[in-house]
């Protein structure tokens, strides 16, 4: 567990990451968050923006530094939309053994229920809008595949929820990398970030929620 907690240290740190595999590291662990079960505790929302800083801060020449943050972004969005297909193929292929996997602290059966549970309320945009939260963003492609949902209307928004994702938070990264204060309080944003990320997401399932409950009383 120590190893874990410092691992999570490690990953919110844009030197270590630079150190330790820099882009190939931020594409497997935004592969591995996107469509691996174990993968949903790794921080994808602190990943993209860390990414954006990385760039910001590297040395490239003048009129290339808007070609390379594409770059990035195109990569990224990939790994997250190779991630979304291969979480949808083991919930269509081996959905139910996944629901009858044995519990640990790695696998949580009420993960799989609240990303059903997101993704029967949203319909296809919950593919998009679990992109923003941590944990439902793993397991929602993999409720899409356990209930059938059209491959082809996946597709659609599997890419355009991976393209919105990266885009947004590796151009905020990139735009605020180089402020002295955001790189002195780096954990603080992070933080903000996430909570500006997921906020709106659910707000809208809550307030959804409300508005469903008059319909059941008498």
């Amino acid at each position: 567990m120590d190893a874990l907690l410092g691992l999570m240290d490690n990953l919110t740190d844009p030197d270590w990451i630079v150190a330790h595999g820099g882009l190939y590291l931020l594409l497997f662990i935004i592969f591995a968050e996107t469509g691996i079960m174990i993968g949903f505790f790794l921080p994808g929302d602190p990943i993209l923006f860390i990414a954006g800083i990385i760039i910001s801060n590297m040395s490239v020449a003048p009129g290339q530094e808007i070609p390379l943050l594409l770059y990035w972004i195109l990569l990224i969005a990939l790994a997250a939309i190779a991630g979304n297909f291969v979480g949808y193929w083991c919930g269509k292929l081996f959905g139910n053994r996944i629901l009858n996997m044995k519990e640990s602290w790695l696998f949580r059966r009420e993960y799989i229920y609240k990303a059903q549970e997101f993704y029967e309320k949203q319909g296809g945009v919950a593919i998009i809008l679990a992109r923003f939260l941590p944990i439902v963003r793993t397991f929602a492609p993999i409720v899409a595949g356990i209930v059938g949902m059209d491959f082809k209307k996946f597709i659609v928004f599997n890419i355009l929820g991976a393209f919105l994702w990266s885009g947004s938070l590796v151009t905020l990264g990139f735009v605020l990398g180089e402020n002295q204060w955001v790189q002195k309080n780096l954990e603080l944003v992070i933080f903000l970030i996430v909570a500006a990320a997921t906020a709106p997401v659910i707000i809208k399932a809550i307030s959804g929620r409300g508005k469903a409950r008059p319909t059941g009383d008498a």
